[in-house]
């Protein structure tokens, strides 16, 4: 099953196909040996309050969620070898395509769902 992840306030989708990253090691590789993210790809990583793009070839766009999934903290266009910021309000972390932030005028404090499509809306 592909998952969405929906701006509740813009109503614009950011990903159509959101991978799923929960267990120690998932959380650690994350996207290190992929060779990019296509527009509509997505990998949730959590619980995570923090990333790095080490070992990473690509630029990303990080949302951090609250557990609600309020968008607590952006990192947008963060270039391969670098370690972002903590949040301590964030239960997860949203890796998104370079771009996809500012395309979809995504901001601190929106609330994104990320569900099956029929839970969030779609057919």
């Amino acid at each position: 099953m592909s998952f969405r992840a929906l701006n509740l306030r813009t109503g614009g989708e950011l990903a159509d196909n959101v991978a799923t990253a929960e267990s120690v090691f998932g959380r650690m590789r994350g996207l290190i040996g992929k060779k990019g993210l296509k527009k509509g790809e997505a990998l949730l990583i959590r619980p995570c309050r923090g990333v790095h793009t080490l070992g990473m070839r690509f630029p990303i766009d990080v949302l951090f969620l609250d557990s609600g999934g309020r968008v607590v903290g952006i990192r947008e266009n963060m270039p391969p070898m670098r370690l972002s910021w903590f949040f301590l309000k964030a239960e997860a972390a949203l890796e998104l395509p370079a771009g996809t932030v500012s395309s979809t005028g995504t901001m601190v404090g929106d609330v994104i769902a990320i569900g099956a499509p029929s839970l969030t809306g779609g057919a």
